[in-house]
Protein backbone atom coordinates (compact mmCIF):
# COMPACT_ATOMS: atom_id res chain seq x y z
CA UNK A 1 0.00 0.00 0.00
CA UNK A 2 1.14 3.40 -0.98
CA UNK A 3 1.54 6.12 2.17
CA UNK A 4 0.48 9.68 0.64
CA UNK A 5 2.51 11.17 2.95
CA UNK A 6 5.74 11.32 0.68
CA UNK A 7 3.93 13.25 -1.97
CA UNK A 8 2.21 15.32 0.88
CA UNK A 9 5.54 16.57 1.79
CA UNK A 10 7.07 16.54 -1.11
CA UNK A 11 8.14 19.69 -3.12
CA UNK A 12 5.51 19.07 -6.37
CA UNK A 13 3.56 21.42 -7.69
CA UNK A 14 -0.13 20.98 -6.80
CA UNK A 15 -0.48 20.16 -10.57
CA UNK A 16 2.09 17.10 -10.30
CA UNK A 17 -0.17 15.77 -7.13
CA UNK A 18 -3.62 15.61 -8.88
CA UNK A 19 -2.67 13.88 -11.19
CA UNK A 20 -0.50 11.30 -9.59
CA UNK A 21 -3.70 10.68 -7.13
CA UNK A 22 -5.50 10.42 -10.20
CA UNK A 23 -3.25 7.72 -11.70
CA UNK A 24 -3.03 6.03 -8.21
CA UNK A 25 -6.80 5.79 -8.11
CA UNK A 26 -6.91 4.45 -11.80
CA UNK A 27 -4.13 2.10 -11.39
CA UNK A 28 -4.22 -1.95 -10.89
CA UNK A 29 -2.49 -4.38 -8.46
CA UNK A 30 0.69 -4.06 -10.77
CA UNK A 31 0.39 -0.14 -10.15
CA UNK A 32 -0.43 0.28 -13.96
CA UNK A 33 -3.01 2.43 -15.60
CA UNK A 34 -3.32 3.49 -19.10
CA UNK A 35 -5.55 6.85 -19.26
CA UNK A 36 -5.04 9.02 -22.10
CA UNK A 37 -3.87 13.15 -21.60
CA UNK A 38 -7.62 14.16 -23.55
CA UNK A 39 -8.88 11.63 -20.48
CA UNK A 40 -7.07 13.12 -17.22
CA UNK A 41 -7.56 16.56 -18.40
CA UNK A 42 -11.01 16.47 -18.62
CA UNK A 43 -11.76 15.04 -15.63
CA UNK A 44 -9.05 16.76 -13.04
CA UNK A 45 -10.46 19.79 -15.33
CA UNK A 46 -7.04 20.91 -16.06
CA UNK A 47 -5.66 21.43 -19.33
CA UNK A 48 -3.78 19.05 -21.56
CA UNK A 49 -1.00 20.86 -21.34
CA UNK A 50 -1.15 21.27 -17.69
CA UNK A 51 -1.61 17.77 -17.64
CA UNK A 52 1.86 17.03 -19.56
CA UNK A 53 3.73 19.70 -17.26
CA UNK A 54 2.67 17.53 -14.27
CA UNK A 55 3.60 14.04 -15.84
CA UNK A 56 7.08 14.87 -16.99
CA UNK A 57 7.12 16.18 -12.94
CA UNK A 58 6.21 12.94 -11.62
CA UNK A 59 8.72 11.23 -14.04
CA UNK A 60 11.76 13.47 -13.16
CA UNK A 61 10.68 12.87 -9.40
CA UNK A 62 10.45 9.03 -9.49
CA UNK A 63 6.95 8.88 -9.19
CA UNK A 64 5.95 7.24 -12.12
CA UNK A 65 7.21 5.28 -15.44
CA UNK A 66 6.29 6.14 -18.98
CA UNK A 67 5.84 3.68 -21.73
CA UNK A 68 4.83 4.52 -25.29
CA UNK A 69 2.24 2.60 -26.66
CA UNK A 70 1.52 2.19 -30.46
CA UNK A 71 -1.36 0.59 -32.25
CA UNK A 72 -1.01 -2.32 -35.02
CA UNK A 73 -1.76 0.40 -37.47
CA UNK A 74 1.93 2.21 -35.81
CA UNK A 75 0.18 5.37 -34.97
CA UNK A 76 0.05 6.35 -31.02
CA UNK A 77 -1.77 4.87 -28.38
CA UNK A 78 -2.27 6.26 -24.57
CA UNK A 79 0.75 5.82 -22.58
CA UNK A 80 1.11 3.16 -20.11
CA UNK A 81 1.81 4.70 -16.81
CA UNK A 82 3.48 2.77 -13.75
CA UNK A 83 2.60 4.23 -10.55
CA UNK A 84 5.97 3.64 -8.44
CA UNK A 85 6.59 3.40 -4.78
CA UNK A 86 7.86 7.28 -4.02
CA UNK A 87 11.05 7.75 -3.69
Amino acid sequence: MLNNRNIYASDLPHRAISVYMYLRDRAGKDGTCFPSIPTIAAELNISKSTVKRALSDLEKAGYIRRERRYRQTGGNSSNLYYVTRPP
